[in-house]
């Protein structure tokens, strides 16, 4: 792990953009180093779904922030279901002051509530400067922002064991059509050609939303994303199709059917890059590098690689992406502060911090390639910013929560269902169709 950096910014303009600061002279705040800090004696407490490295790391952009204004900060994990977890505590008065939404269908729920205050002009001038336009979209509900995304995940990567691809004698694919024949020949060598977890149904969704993507295109992709698209539509029995066709071939899916099942996201990245590989590839997002450094001690760029989703069909190559946008609730006892939080987090110094530590993409197309600690999450967070407005956020995450983010319901389940049946798309597109129309309704 990379130390951090510890280069604050300095000249009253840097500081005005990084606290939203309305003056410079004595009354003004000053940079950490000397004098008093703007938000000395306050507090602000955070809450998101990260735990364990991820906590760690975010922590440290918590205490630059601490080093630079002076405020306290606390963070509190939720687990996965974010949006119980804080209904819970507006409603037992104990509101955190930010909390970092995993989801778009989330953020729009906090936002339809009346739970969320709109970003301050100083945080909006810096999301300008700062990030394309799709992101600000994304963290928009009725014409106002309330979401900074300060983390994002890439999920248009797929990740190989080079010794693997080596010894089979193939190169990294440009399209699927090549990335399906890739496969055949790895698993002719020896070893399975894809690890699929199967037992994450999220893990499926990511699948089908890079096939749809590319295949489809973007605006058939925003259009079903909104459900003005019904799932029934021939493009979603096309893109099954395709995905069908990996699915139904035991070959090269390991264990088949039955052993995508029963992997779960950690297993499928285990069996590519654990003490005793089965498989030469597993396709999942950015985050696949950390689990292959932090567990099993891969080198990345050496041990593990990977490449870009690849085109399907003669469509533009695929860019899938996820990520945590902060808001501030109103009910947080010390919103104002909380406010300064984000409108540090829209700076790329503080997307610099975690950068420097690991695991962790930013959107900000101004924070400094430089600041990534290996080649491959650079090529990774340059390909993520170099898709501009292209980038599309996952599906599932911008659906209701019923239909794209509950385990053993929705689409989850449906796709879980279609790997352990890939044999009538049609109907699998039918029963999606039932799952979200009863969801977007309620």
């Amino acid at each position: 792990m990379m130390r951090r950096r510890t280069t604050l910014l300095t000249g009253c303009t840097a500081l005005v953009l990084a606290l939203g600061a309305t003056a410079c002279g004595g009354s003004g705040p000053v940079t950490a180093g000397g004098g008093d800090k703007a938000l000395s004696g306050q507090s602000v407490t955070v809450a998101g779904v990260w735990s364990g490295t991820e906590q760690e790391n975010f922590q440290k952009v918590l205490d630059a922030f601490t080093e630079k204004t002076g405020a306290k900060t606390s963070f509190v994990s939720t687990g996965d279901n974010v949006s119980t977890v804080v209904g819970s505590k507006i409603e037992g008065g104990n509101a955190p002051d930010v909390v970092m939404v995993p989801q778009v269908g989330v953020l729009q729920q906090f936002a339809g509530n009346g739970w969320l205050k709109p970003l301050s002009k100083t945080a909006q001038k810096s999301v300008d400067t700062n990030f394309a336009d799709v992101w600000q979209t994304y963290g928009t509900v009725d014409g106002t922002l309330y979401g900074l995304y300060f983390k994002a995940a890439h999920k248009s990567t797929v990740w190989y064991s080079p010794d693997a691809l080596t010894q089979a004698g193939v190169e990294p694919p440009k399209t699927y059509d090549e990335m399906l024949k890739a496969g055949q020949t790895v698993s002719d060598s020896g070893l399975a050609a894809f690890s699929v977890a199967g037992q994450d149904g999220w893990t499926l969704t990511d699948w089908f939303e890079n096939i749809y993507l590319s295949q489809a295109g973007p605006e058939k992709y925003d259009a079903l994303a909104a459900h003005e698209l019904k799932w029934t539509d021939a493009s979603v029995v096309e893109a099954l199709t395709t995905l069908g066709k990996l699915f139904k071939d035991k070959q090269l899916i390991e264990g088949g059917q039955k052993g995508a099942l029963n992997t779960d996201f950690p297993g499928s990245v285990e069996k590519v890059f654990g003490p005793k590989p089965e498989a030469g590839m597993v396709y999942e997002g950015d985050f696949v590098a950390g689990v292959a450094k932090d567990q099993f001690g891969k080198e990345i760029g050496k041990d593990a690689n990977f490449f870009p989703f690849p085109a399907v069909d003669g469509g533009e190559a695929p860019v899938v992406s996820g990520g945590d946008a902060a808001v501030v609730l109103k009910d947080g006892k010390n919103s104002k502060a909380g406010m300064a939080l984000l409108e540090y987090l829209a700076t790329p110094e503080a997307a610099a911090v975690w950068a420097e530590a690991g695991g962790f993409l930013s959107p900000n197309k101004n924070l400094d390639p430089a600041s990534y600690g290996d080649d491959v999450t650079r090529a990774t967070a340059e390909s993520l910013v170099g898709a501009g407005n292209s980038v599309r956020f996952d599906m599932s995450d911008q659906a209701p929560a019923a239909f794209g983010g509950t385990k053993g319901t929705g689409e989850w389940k449906i796709l879980q269902d279609f790997l352990r049946d890939p044999s009538d798309p049609k109907a699998t597109a039918a029963a999606l169709e039932t799952a979200a129309a009863k969801a977007y309704k309620g």
